[in-house]
């Protein structure tokens, strides 16, 4: 008796979901169709019509896990020790002295590369 409620929603969800995308294909193919009227009235009518796609994605199953997935992550966000101005200071300094180092460090192979070939070849 529960498998036949899971098929049901399943279905059901799949219908939202093609709903919403067919909603959101519907509302870019108007905003290019009335390509002549006010940009401010079209964009606010795109924004509209995928709020709207958007709610009723989030009512379905998969919806629903994407939205506490991201509350989690916001969680999580908030809980990371992001380092101060000074630390990626220091940081990005060091990364362009060893790029710069790397760099030079190539530039020189390159060099004796090219010396030991011209050397072979006469």
């Amino acid at each position: 008796m529960a498998g036949k409620i899971e098929i049901k929603d399943a279905a059901f969800d799949a219908v939202k979901l093609v709903t919403a995308l067919m909603l959101l294909a519907v509302g870019v193919g108007v905003f290019y169709y009335y390509s002549d009227q006010s940009q401010l009235y079209r964009v606010l009518g795109l924004l509209v019509v995928t709020a709207v796609a958007m709610g009723i994605a989030l009512t379905t199953g998969k919806g629903q896990y994407l939205w506490g997935f991201l509350q989690e992550s916001r969680v999580e966000v908030r809980k990371m020790v992001w380092p101060s101005r000074a630390e990626t200071m220091q940081t990005t300094l060091m990364v362009f002295v060893v790029v710069i180092v790397v760099g030079i460090f190539l530039w020189l192979l390159d060099m004796l590369l090219s010396w030991i070939i011209r050397f072979v070849i006469g």
